[in-house]
């Protein structure tokens, strides 16, 4: 099968005007300004754009394609912006941006660091179902997680696997129960003093395991019941 010839407008034209023409165009907007808009239009979404959102945002004064002719891509543009991108998000890019945050911060990121930057940062979510949980992603970021707080991500950990296994938020006898099977789980006792014993701290622990959950689509009812959502493969987070 013989290939097309290409096209006579396209063999006529001089590689260096159409550079010239191209760069001509670029220089209407400066990189500093599309980085901007880009970083402007994620924080009214609330996430990183699709080219798409960025289109249809009413705000931007940039179209996308333009975006792409000054970085060489949507994807490295979005980099530049300080935004991750959602879909090809690797794990050293997620890392990265853990230690960037830290470095920010001057001090180990959270959870609610990482809700309060939306959009500028990869979702807590994303980093749990990458590396199991928050906890071991910023360990392989390099950061050393101060004792009562590496204890808690474990606690959080168990608590949520505990909660798919019973189908409701664990009670305290529910963990008393696991532990009295398993002595390398905490105690029920030392999951409570991670709290400081104060009141309502079983159910703020429950809080916790229900908010972990949330974020793998797995809705609480008003009681503590678990409630599966089906996802677009069919599959439901419980399953």
């Amino acid at each position: 099968m013989t290939s097309k010839p290409p096209l006579r407008a396209l063999t006529a034209i001089d590689p260096q005007a159409l550079a010239s023409f191209q760069a001509s165009i670029r220089k209407r907007y400066s990189n500093e300004r599309i980085l901007n808009e880009l970083s402007a239009c994620a924080e009214r979404l609330g996430r990183s754009p699709t080219m798409r959102e960025f289109a249809n945002d009413e705000e931007t004064t940039i179209h996308p394609q333009t975006v792409i002719e000054h970085f060489g891509s949507w994807n490295a543009a979005k980099r530049k912006a300080g935004l991750v991108p959602r879909r090809f998000a690797t794990r050293d890019e997620l890392l990265r941006a853990l230690r960037e945050l830290g470095e920010k911060l001057d001090r180990t990121p959270t959870a609610k660091d990482l809700d309060a930057r939306k959009g500028q940062v990869p979702s807590k979510s994303l980093y749990w179902h990458t590396f199991g949980s928050l906890r071991e992603a910023l360990r392989q970021a390099g950061y050393d997680l101060p004792i009562g707080e590496e204890r808690l991500e474990r606690a959080i950990d168990e608590g949520t696997k505990l909660a798919r296994e019973l189908g409701h938020l664990p009670r305290f006898a529910d963990w008393a129960d696991r532990h009295a099977n398993n002595t390398q789980l905490m105690s029920e006792w030392q999951v409570y003093r991670l709290f400081e014993a104060r009141r309502g701290a079983w159910s703020t622990f429950q809080f916790l395991i229900g908010e972990r959950l949330r974020e793998e689509g797995i809705e609480i009812e008003a009681g503590g019941m678990l409630v599966a959502s089906v996802e677009p493969n069919g599959k439901k987070p419980l399953d």
